[in-house]
């Protein structure tokens, strides 16, 4: 059972930068495609970013196309996301997820593992 433990997040003004961190442990040998969803009070679970075992397929809402980059580091089995110009609407708990299978997918339901998640907060 792979373990994703997320790191990063914090209180940001408009315009900022914070770039989060996924560590999988347990179970490694099975991770596939990571992926970082968000939600934010009231609303639903959100997809934000994908990218494949390989790291060549990448996948993100148009809300965070040019802003966001989502990477991979398979040797230490981690994954990030890099977010910058942050928007108040950028405001929610990130979450990280792992599949067994290769290729990314956005949809919530494609997704075998997930961490507890980080608040991200911007502020005006």
């Amino acid at each position: 059972q792979v373990q994703l433990v997320e790191s990063g997040g914090g209180l940001v003004q408009a315009g900022g930068s914070l770039r989060l961190s996924c560590a999988a442990a347990r179970g490694t040998f099975s991770l596939g495609a990571m992926a970082w969803f968000r939600q934010a009070p009231g609303k639903e679970r959100e997809f934000v970013a994908a990218i494949s075992r390989g790291g060549g397929d990448t996948r993100y809402v148009d809300s965070t196309k040019g802003r966001f980059t989502i990477s991979r580091d398979n040797a230490a089995n981690t994954a990030y996301l890099q977010m910058n110009s942050l928007r108040l609407e950028d405001t929610a708990v990130y979450h990280c997820a792992a599949r067994r299978s290769l290729f990314a997918s956005t949809s919530v339901e494609a997704y075998d593992y997930w961490g507890e998640g980080t608040q991200v907060t911007v502020s005006s």
